[in-house]
């Protein structure tokens, strides 16, 4: 389990562009790490566009917004452009950062049991600790409270 003030797990995953991102060399500005469950469903849409028309207000507060769910670098860049999404997505297809953070999780849907992302978000402060875990949230008003959190 994630604890607030402790180390975020590092990891390194590919980008929608290819490029391998490692959460270590962010460092030194707060980075806001998302999980979702799947590109281009309802949910998950929304709360990508919510962090889309906030993003301007991030960057003017210094953070990085990272989004990650199992989805495939192909996947992500055909959502990312879809959406004309301005920050980065990350492929955990392996779900391996997801388990790290514990939010790969048995869902029950409709009486049918499965694995996957619990929806859910930390903010990551400039010296790499987690200043704040969001777990389980609401796709729609997410961004504006992680917004009111980084404050």
């Amino acid at each position: 389990m994630i604890e607030e003030g402790k180390p975020a797990p590092d990891f390194e995953l590919q980008s929608d562009t290819g490029e391998t991102v490692k959460l270590s060399e962010l460092q030194g500005r707060p980075v806001v790490l998302y999980f979702y469950p799947k590109d281009d469903t309802p949910g998950c849409t929304t709360e990508a566009r919510e962090f889309r028309d906030a993003y301007d207000v991030f960057r003017e507060r210094g953070a990085e917004i990272l989004g990650v769910s199992p989805d495939d670098v192909a996947s992500h860049g055909k959502f990312k452009s879809k959406y004309e999404l301005p920050f980065t997505l990350l492929a955990d297809p392996e779900h391996e950062v997801a388990e790290k953070y514990g939010v790969w999780v048995e869902r029950n849907s409709y009486g049918k049991k499965s694995m996957g992302i619990k929806r859910s978000t930390f903010i990551i402060d400039s010296e790499g600790n987690v200043a704040k875990a969001m777990l389980g949230i609401k796709p729609a008003g997410h961004a504006s409270e992680v917004l009111d959190s980084l404050q």
